[in-house]
């Protein structure tokens, strides 16, 4: 009995042995639940830690990932840009015929002479987008981009015969010439 008050307290006979005995085991009862206590807190602070650790460590990579895919997109698109601007074929002065074609949705025009509008009707170039404008390409160099990103290149096929029975019109031939 180390507590002054609790000595006092058996002087006066105010309690007894047995009290002052019960009152230490309560209070030393109540410091180990305690300790217990705060390992257990000490350890889902620890578990709570370490969730948010893993889920930061999941979002980091996810975000990795996202950046990493950014820059092969922008390379790609480099890679695309450079075959364009190396391998498009040069248009000046002489290109008075206008070309409409249709890519997204929307009515686009270039300017092309005879030759390159020949190229165009039999599959021999295609058309590529770069940097908001539209340039000729050779079909190799039109394959390339394609296989790279699709939504940058315009590609002309060859038409195919439609042999169709019930086309009133199948013997008629639509000339080369016609411009609408």
């Amino acid at each position: 009995m180390n507590n002054p008050f609790q000595q006092q307290l058996l002087k006066a006979g105010i309690v007894n042995k047995q009290q002052v005995k019960k009152a230490n085991q309560d209070k030393s009862r109540k410091r180990k639940q305690q300790k217990n206590d705060k390992t257990l807190s000490v350890n889902e602070t620890n578990l709570k830690t370490q969730q948010l650790a893993e889920e930061k460590a999941i979002r980091d990579r996810a975000l990795n990932k996202q950046k990493e895919q950014h820059a092969r997109n922008k390379a790609i698109s480099l890679e695309i840009n450079q075959l364009i601007s190396a391998n498009c074929l040069k248009r000046d002065e002489s290109c008075e015929i206008i070309y409409n074609f249709e890519h997204r949705n929307k009515v686009r025009r270039i300017y092309i002479n005879d030759e390159m509008k020949q190229g165009i009707m039999q599959g021999k170039l295609g058309i590529a987008r770069i940097e908001g404008r539209y340039e000729l390409v050779s079909l190799a160099v039109a394959e390339k981009i394609k296989q790279r990103n699709e939504k940058r290149i315009v590609l002309f096929e060859p038409e195919q015969n439609n042999n169709n029975e019930d086309d009133a019109y199948a013997d008629y031939q639509i000339p080369d010439d016609l411009t609408w």
